[in-house]
């Protein structure tokens, strides 16, 4: 494994000192730290992670090797991977090798040995931005990489990992009907949760009309998870405009933001987003709290379709921190579930249209599957039909 000194410096100044663990090079990305103990290729490997720079907060990572079937895309997708202490050897019988290998034969650069937990802290006190990681460079080349990289906002990153053309993904046993899953960045668990239940998958690029996804004759789409800003993804939240009464919608993540901008809501960043597998989530409906795999920088505002603003928070989160409905072009639409951390709408329906969202990973990878019913609820909206 490579030990050369490494150095990771914020855009805002701050040194972290480590050492090279991956491959060779210079990265640089926005830093968001995530709060999960397993599942760092599931990270690694998550399309929604375009763009960042992931810190693990759980200091020992690497110990039990890497899977390929574990991986939620062909290829890790993060711009760079932090870690208090990478494991020196990997223990488990599924492992097909180390972390280390894997990380350095994918070309990802990643350091070890450094103060995660002041960085996290860094990060949870100014919020989450850009730095520059590397070895074999000065701490000044490092803070002019850091201070010139972009943020995540105004960035169409979905774009670029999207799928190109369309494809299918057959259903598990007999198939009972199609839906079409339009990638914003997509992961295999999720397409896996969807034919495992019986429906044939047509994948579709980020940009497809809502003309050619009736076409194809879908008994469902599905909004995929995906990085970056929702708002400059206008051709999806166009094309979700043509489809809402038309079929039953279901979308997670940045699926749940476009689909949130497409009948109107503003969405905003997140001061260092939600990253990990231990999220808090209550149901409206009922009250009861799942705890939620969480991949996301920016949030659905429902109170810019009152036009008020969120009150201040007094004490523990309650449902005041949400507007009980709102009015949109398409009906009214109701917040389904909320963040137990911070407030925010975690989930949303739209009550004359079959067409509903969380902000959250239903299928998880990582993470707990409280929310996996998610997926039945989808299918029986698809049996449902659009009234």
């Amino acid at each position: 494994m490579n030990q050369k000194p490494a150095l990771l410096v914020t855009s805002d100044g701050e040194s972290f000192r480590g050492h090279s663990v991956g491959a060779e090079g210079i990265r640089t990305g926005e830093a968001v730290f995530n709060t999960s103990m397993t599942g760092y290729l599931e990270v690694l490997t998550d399309p929604s992670y375009a763009g960042q720079v992931v810190v693990m907060t759980s200091p020992h990572i690497g110990n039990y090797g890497v899977t390929e079937s574990d991986a939620q895309a062909a290829k890790p997708h993060v711009s760079g991977f932090v870690t208090r202490a990478m494991s020196r050897r990997d223990s488990n019988w599924r492992s097909e090798g180390s972390l280390g290998d894997y990380l350095v034969r994918n070309d990802v650069v990643a350091l070890s040995g450094v103060d995660t937990r002041r960085l996290t802290r860094h990060i949870r006190d100014r919020g989450a931005m850009p730095i520059a990681m590397g070895a074999d460079v000065t701490e000044e080349e490092l803070k002019e990489a850091a201070a010139s990289a972009p943020g995540m906002t105004g960035q169409d990153l979905a774009g670029m990992v999207s799928t190109t053309e369309e494809y299918k993904v057959d259903a598990v046993g007999d198939s009972r009907g199609l839906v079409v899953a339009i990638d914003l960045g997509i992961k295999r668990d999720i397409l896996a949760n969807l034919t495992v239940r019986g429906f044939d998958v047509m994948v579709v690029p980020y940009a497809t009309r809502a003309s050619q996804i009736l076409d194809l004759k879908p008994d469902g789409v599905f909004v995929s998870n995906g990085p970056g800003d929702p708002e400059p993804l206008e051709p999806t939240t166009e094309a979700l405009r043509g489809l809402i009464g038309q079929v039953p919608i279901f979308g997670i993540c940045l699926g749940h933001q476009v689909l949130g901008r497409a009948v109107g809501a503003e969405t905003f960043k997140l001061p260092f987003g939600h990253h990990g597998g231990n999220h808090p989530v209550r149901r409206m409906e009922d009250g009861r709290v799942e705890i939620t795999s969480q991949n996301h920088g920016f949030a659905v505002d429902l109170w810019s379709l009152v036009d008020a603003e969120m009150p201040e928070r007094d004490g523990l989160v309650g449902s005041s921190l949400l507007p009980e409905r709102a009015s949109t072009d398409f009906g009214e639409v109701l917040p389904t579930h909320q963040n137990l951390n911070d407030g925010t709408v975690e989930g949303m329906r739209l009550v004359e249209a079959s067409a509903y969202s969380v902000q959250y990973h239903p299928e998880a990878a990582p993470g707990p599957r409280d929310a996996s019913p998610l997926f039945d609820d989808f299918v029986g909206a698809i049996e449902a039909g659009v009234s």
